[in-house]
This record gives structure tokens, C-alpha cells and sequence, in this order.
């Protein structure tokens, strides 16, 4: 066991992607309501901070096509969609929390469902046009295929949107101040190596969120929004996302190795 947690920090493998059917219930129930209970819960006080990052990084690779069916993989109150809910015809969300769900997005109203704990997604081959997944799979322990099964329910020339960290966020097998139970970064080769099984074609692949948070926190001691609201600084931390990378490491435990790319942006096309 040890043998194998050495492994998942170093970023060889990936921390869940192997467990049993127990194990993952174990882990599903820990995450179930984890993220709402953070601070999502309350839709009139809850504010969505990543519009532009979405517009500089995903959205602008679409163009200007309407989706017929959009999936969104833990869209919890959905508003990820609002710059292109005037797109979509129809809207499906599958969300784990009973908390995280809106009636209404913009003319559309959300067909939602709970994740099957296996991670089967229970619709057809092909169905979708469209499939969002922004900081979701992280939360999720059988990681390779959850994202097997989003491409598998994608049409042939259809997009995947996918945002994740790519460090580990600490040591998961302790308690971490403002995280989840299990949620831990995916290690980026990982990542390229199972797009590439998936024979998907990137589109964009933008590293960002370069020492965001460390600087947030000093940001955040003056003003309400969030620093990567504006399209400036995330112009700047794509630059320092760029001229970092080569020190990116999965589990950093030297503050030199932290000055690297926290996470990872994906366009990808069937």
C-alpha cells in the first residue's frame, strides 16, 4: 500500500482510478453534498468567478455553432452556461448534490440527474454535441473511465471541455482546509496519455492558474472579486503558466516547485 500512495504522489498513477465498487461507494458518499457544504449551497449569495477563464479558454474554440444536447458532468446550478445558454436546445446536468440545482438557465430548464456510482453515464452513444466537465473529475475516484464514458455518450465531431488541477492540492489522506475529503489533482501525463487512448483531438491545451491562489489571498484582503475575473491578469498568468511549466511536479513539497501551472484547460473534439 505504501508502495502505491508513493506512486499516486509522484504522480505516476492516479490515486482512486483502480478501486473497487466498495471503495468507490465509500468515496462517493464522502463527496456526495462535500463541495455544496464548502459554501455552494446558497444560490442568492453563491457567485460563478469563472466566466472569463471559460470565454479565454474554451468557449472561443466553438465558434459559432448551436448545440442540440450539452451535457455538463458536476454543472451544479449550471451557470457555466450562461455566455452560451442562447446555443443550446437542450440542457442535461449531472450533479451528485440535491442542493446544487437550478430550476431555470436562462430560457432553458435543466434535466438533471445523480451520477451512477460506477460512473456509467446512462445516456446513448453519440448523444451530445457538447460536454462540459470544469473541476469535477478531480472529485472523482475511477477517473479513466468516467472520461471514457463522457466520450463514449459525445458525437463524432462533438467538443469536450474539461478543467482540472494538475498537482496533487497537498496530501489527500489528511484533512485540507477549504478541500473536499478525496479531491486531488490529475497528473498531467496521465491526462495526455488517456486523451491519446481516446483518440480525441486537442484543440487547446492551456495550462494556467500559475501561484493564482497565493496571490489571490493578498488580492482578496482588498477586493471582493476574484482576481482571475479579469481577462488581464489571466492575459499575464498565461504568460507565467507558459514560462513555468517546466517546473511543474505533481507533488511539490519545495515552494520553488510550486511556482508552476495549478491547472489545465481542455478543448478537445471526437
Amino acid at each position: 500500500m505504501q508502495a502505491l500512495i508513493e506512486a499516486c504522489l509522484n504522480g505516476s498513477c492516479i490515486y482512486g482510478d483502480d478501486f473497487t465498487p466498495q471503495q468507490i461507494q465509500h468515496w462517493y458518499d464522502a463527496e456526495r453534498e462535500a463541495y455544496a457544504d464548502l459554501g455552494s449551497k446558497d444560490a442568492s449569495t453563491y457567485r460563478y468567478t469563472y466566466h472569463a477563464l471559460n470565454c479565454m479558454y474554451g468557449y472561443r474554440y466553438l465558434g459559432g455553432q448551436r448545440f442540440k444536447n450539452v451535457l455538463g458532468l458536476g454543472a451544479a446550478w449550471g451557470h457555466e452556461f450562461h455566455p452560451i445558454i442562447d446555443r443550446i436546445d437542450s440542457l442535461y446536468i449531472i450533479e451528485p448534490s440535491g442542493n446544487l440545482r437550478s430550476a431555470q438557465i436562462g430560457t432553458l430548464k435543466p434535466v438533471y440527474s445523480a451520477p451512477a456510482v460506477s460512473g456509467k453515464i446512462d445516456y446513448p452513444d453519440g448523444y451530445f454535441d457538447l460536454v462540459t466537465c470544469f473541476g469535477t473529475l478531480h472529485h472523482i475516484p475511477n477517473v479513466s473511465f468516467v472520461l471514457a464514458e463522457l466520450c463514449r455518450v459525445t458525437k463524432p465531431g462533438g467538443f469536450i471541455l474539461l478543467r482540472e488541477p494538475v498537482v496533487s492540492m497537498g496530501d489527500w489522506r489528511q484533512p485540507r482546509a477549504g478541500l473536499t475529503p478525496n479531491e486531488r489533482g490529475i497528473p498531467l501525463s496521465l491526462f495526455r496519455n488517456m486523451i491519446s487512448d481516446l483518440n480525441l483531438k486537442v484543440l487547446n491545451e492551456g495550462l494556467c492558474f500559475t501561484m493564482t491562489a497565493f496571490v489571490q489571498r493578498a488580492w482578496g484582503r482588498v477586493f471582493k472579486l476574484p482576481i482571475y475575473t479579469f481577462k488581464v491578469y489571466l492575459q499575464a498568468d498565461r504568460l507565467l503558466s507558459k514560462l513555468s511549466a517546466w517546473n511543474l511536479q505533481y507533488h511539490a513539497t519545495r515552494r520553488l516547485k510550486r511556482i508552476a501551472p495549478h491547472s489545465v484547460y481542455y478543448v478537445l473534439r471526437k
